[in-house]
């Protein structure tokens, strides 16, 4: 597939599910399904460099996740800090920036540190930006930016009548980031899951039925050929 083709999407944005499955059907702990699934994202953060992607979301962690088994958390903890480890000097090599979306206070502090470090050494790095959605959710994303600007309006900053789209937009965690144009979600399910819900209002979706674990760059590659082949109208005939 060529190199910065003109209608390669600038913002690629990834629910990877099916960890739990792929490890299921394989007799394996989850955790092994986690594990397997970091191979995914090494396959498609090369895909993405390779095909010019500017902007790389990935949906590591949701909010609802603090739910599961304190196990299973752990062990996605630790392996969010092995990635982190053992990616730091690869984002170095290829000019990756890092960026971290999420209620990153609720992390363990082992891993804030982590994320910290890389996200200030990679700040300048230019030829792509991988953002991890962290303990994310979108709609306490979204609450988060009205009651900034309640407060706004509250202290006279701001007038309501001056709060327009633009203005929410730059209240959230996204702001200075592109909205995704393509949104792909592994698994075969048909849903958001409370995934960037303001910023996909004109994404693109393709649903792969594959699990994540199984995932690989020609499974991205067939993704945006099939971005590419639809006419994005953003509302209009």
């Amino acid at each position: 597939m060529p190199h910065n083709h003109p209608h390669i999407p600038r913002h690629i944005a990834m629910i990877m599910d099916g960890n739990g499955r792929w490890a299921k059907e394989r007799g394996l702990p989850r955790r092994e399904g986690h594990r397997a699934g970091a191979e995914s994202v090494r396959e498609v953060m090369e895909a993405c460099k390779e095909l010019g992607v500017e902007f790389l979301t990935l949906y590591a962690f949701s909010s609802e996740n603090w739910s599961r088994p304190a196990d299973e958390i752990k062990a996605l903890m630790d392996l969010l800090n092995r990635f982190l480890d053992e990616k730091a000097k690869d984002l170095d090599k290829q000019n990756v920036r890092l960026l971290a979306i999420g209620q990153i206070d609720r992390l363990p502090e082992k891993t804030r540190d982590r994320l910290a470090k890389i996200i200030e050494r990679t700040k300048n790095h230019s030829s792509m930006t991988l953002v991890l959605a962290l303990s994310y959710g979108a709609r306490e994303e979204i609450v988060a930016a009205a009651r900034s600007l309640a407060a706004d309006a509250a202290a006279g900053n701001i007038s309501p009548d001056q709060i327009d789209s633009s203005l929410f937009a730059s209240r959230l965690q996204t702001a200075g980031i592109p909205d995704p144009d393509l949104l792909v979600r592994t698994s075969g399910e048909m849903r958001v899951s409370n995934f960037l819900l303001w910023q996909i209002s004109y994404a693109e979706m393709v649903i792969v039925k594959k699990f994540w674990p199984d995932f690989r760059q020609g499974d991205l590659f067939d993704a945006v050929r099939e971005y590419q082949s639809r006419h994005r109208r953003f509302g209009a005939l």
